[in-house]
């Protein structure tokens, strides 16, 4: 009997011990709550994608120089006419419709026969994708020569993706309106960086501050009165600049750059 009134005390909630597991259930449970409201949060977040512009896309699709593919991993931009065996694997800047780069990338497509594979990215932020390069490559088993590009974090992912991923050859790195976080001055490849003076969120100092990151042979394209958006057509972003140029001059301006680097 005396053993069973103590086991019964001790869990009484009025002991001292009854409260402490009281309280720890109530943090744990506390925790719990606030945890899966962040995630509901991110989620959301992360899911309320920059939206393409709907007028640009029917043009892309509706390019009779052009094949366009969607696949599961990607969209696929090919010339009618026999191209060459090489491709561009292009990532999309943080929560932008991947579709909303097709017309700024069809230009290169047509004049010098590249194939365009433009990713789409896990939770819409390339950062968190950790799919090889080699899993979006495979849409094109003809191309076998590759370079890697993207937008703003898109091109962070895209230095990450040239200088670690061994899953396919990169010959060449380009960039729009971003810069590399980690040192690929010492790769070997061909890099174009295309940025903007009136990019309010990839400035010009960030573009010159981590110039040495690339490779001393770099090339690089500076679009004067253009800003971050004007590298896709998904309309306005918070905290850039303002654009002073109009969109098919930029449009035209990034072919002629591609095209450079593309010959």
């Amino acid at each position: 009997m005396s053993q069973s009134s103590q086991d019964v005390t001790t869990s009484d909630p009025r002991t001292p011990s009854g409260r402490v597991r009281r309280v720890l259930l109530r943090v744990l449970a506390g925790t719990a709550v606030v945890v899966v409201l962040v995630v509901v949060v991110f989620l959301a977040w992360a899911n309320t994608v920059m939206a393409g512009d709907r007028t640009a896309a029917l043009e892309v699709w509706r390019d009779d120089a052009l094949t366009v593919t969607e696949t599961d991993l990607s969209f696929v931009l090919e010339p009618v006419t026999a191209g060459r065996a090489e491709g561009l694997v292009f990532v999309p800047g943080a929560r932008v419709d991947p579709f909303a780069y097709a017309r700024v990338l069809s230009g290169v497509v047509e004049r010098s026969g590249v194939t365009v594979v433009i990713t789409k990215p896990t939770l819409h932020l390339a950062l968190f994708d950790a799919r090889p390069l080699s899993d979006f490559t495979a849409a094109v088993p003809g191309v076998d020569e590759w370079s890697v590009g993207g937008h703003s974090l898109g091109g962070v992912k895209a230095c990450a993706m040239a200088a670690g991923d061994d899953s396919v050859p990169i010959s060449g790195l380009v960039l729009f309106g971003s810069y590399c976080a980690n040192d690929v001055s010492a790769s070997g490849l061909d890099v174009l960086s295309i940025s903007a003076t009136n990019d309010g969120l990839s400035t010009p100092t960030d573009i010159e501050t981590n110039a040495d990151l690339l490779p001393d042979d770099a090339t690089f394209v500076v679009l004067d009165g253009a800003n971050h958006a004007d590298f896709g057509d998904y309309g306005p972003q918070p905290g850039d600049g303002r654009s002073t140029v109009a969109d098919d001059e930029v449009r035209s301006a990034i072919t002629d750059a591609l095209a450079d680097f593309f010959p």
